[in-house]
């Protein structure tokens, strides 16, 4: 299943990362661009809603919360080098 990214997101997606989509926890297959695909085996398909997901409809994406953490760490060094310059 292939799905477009919203503007912004890609920073948060690697391949073999983690996702969710409609709640369910998923493995990032591949990046291109701002389109991502994710392998589905059929137990997922037949318990979880994405077996009804049809193109053109919006999914709930939620990005993994340790490419976040990542995020607010590298922000969070910068501020301190300025913190730093300032005393």
């Amino acid at each position: 299943m292939a799905f477009e990214v919203p503007r912004g997101g890609r920073k948060y997606l690697v391949a073999k990362g983690s996702v969710a989509l409609e709640g369910v926890s998923l493995t990032v297959a591949s990046i291109r661009g701002r389109e991502a695909t994710i392998a589905l085996i059929p137990f997922t398909l037949q318990h979880t809603t994405l077996g009804q997901a049809r193109a053109g409809v919006r999914l709930n994406l939620e990005y993994d919360i340790l490419a976040k953490y990542v995020e607010a760490l590298l922000q969070s060094g910068k501020h301190g080098e300025e913190d730093k310059e300032q005393d």
